[in-house]
């Protein structure tokens, strides 16, 4: 095996990893995790039994020490409707965004045509916002409301997909990103901004939180499989930016600003290694392939 032709490589995760190469292999045969595994056995159980798997790229260091994951997309058990690895911080970023689109929304319907909104430009003019809001919350009531079915079956939905997103994103479960969502469609947008331009909607209570959250659902595990191929999507990275912007606009756009774990996550675990040994007619060795 001539010393000229080897290459030494070190890789450091849990475990570390010293791979001999050789540049100019013929044949290869990739070692598999689990190859590692069985040659190492009692030192990968340690390391699986204090990690969801071998090496998790995303880690980062915690106050307490301790190496922790920022983002649920890193774990495999994310795909539990049970399982959460809640971020609060991103939660109340994502709730206090929504609630500036909410008012900017309120704005902007409030100059549009009365034929677009249904809301009476007189009363809009004569009537200040909070005895608007108290009129319609708890002198008129509830209703069942007649808007276009563009309105409540298809947006309405969305919307609530999209609020499901802004917590299932942040590392909450199903359920407790089912819960956030209710209260933002109902709370903050039926019985808050809405409310002051029209009485509250009984089909829109249940509509959005509910068949929002079930899409919604779908939309993450949409985004786990972009997440995890790189924000591709059919090996497109524009189809797959551009959909993952759709199904998750709240943590996307808020991700320009402060940072996106899901997409740090993605960046780097695009660094792929697939180690294997090589054999050629003057040598023996093991070939190291890096894809950025």
């Amino acid at each position: 095996m001539p010393a000229d032709s080897l290459t030494i490589i070190s890789v450091t995760t849990d475990t570390c990893i010293s791979v001999t190469t050789d540049t100019c292999g013929e044949k290869t045969a990739i070692i598999t995790t689990d190859s590692i595994e069985a040659a190492n056995p009692e030192k990968t159980a340690a390391v699986r039994a204090s990690r969801p798997f071998m090496y998790v790229p995303g880690d980062r260091i915690g106050k307490n020490g301790k190496k922790q994951i920022e983002t649920i997309y890193a774990y495999p058990e994310g795909n539990s409707l049970s399982f959460q690895h809640p971020d609060w911080k991103r939660m109340w970023t994502n709730a206090a965004v929504l609630t500036g689109a909410f008012i900017s929304s309120l704005v902007v319907m409030e100059t549009l045509p009365e034929d677009a909104t249904a809301w009476s430009k007189a009363e809009l003019r004569t009537t200040p916002f909070y005895e608007r809001w108290y009129n319609h919350m708890f002198k008129d009531g509830f209703e069942w409301d007649s808007d276009n079915p563009i309105f409540n079956l298809v947006l309405h939905p969305y919307a609530g997909a999209v609020y499901f997103m802004a917590a299932r994103s942040c590392g909450f479960s199903f359920w407790g990103s089912m819960l956030y969502c209710a209260c933002i469609s109902t709370i903050g947008w039926e019985f808050g901004i809405e409310a002051v331009n029209e009485r509250p909607s009984i089909q829109d209570i249940f509509i959005t939180p509910l068949v929002g959250s079930a899409i919604g659902e779908g939309f993450y595990r949409l985004k786990r499989y972009i997440v995890d191929h790189d924000y591709r999507l059919f090996g497109s990275p524009v189809i797959g930016n551009i959909v993952a912007f759709l199904i998750d606009p709240v943590n996307e756009v808020v991700g320009l600003f402060a940072g996106n774990p899901a997409r740090r996550y993605a960046k780097e675990r695009r660094l792929l290694l697939t180690s294997a040994p090589v054999i050629t007619s003057r040598s023996l060795g093991f070939q190291i392939n890096f894809e950025f």
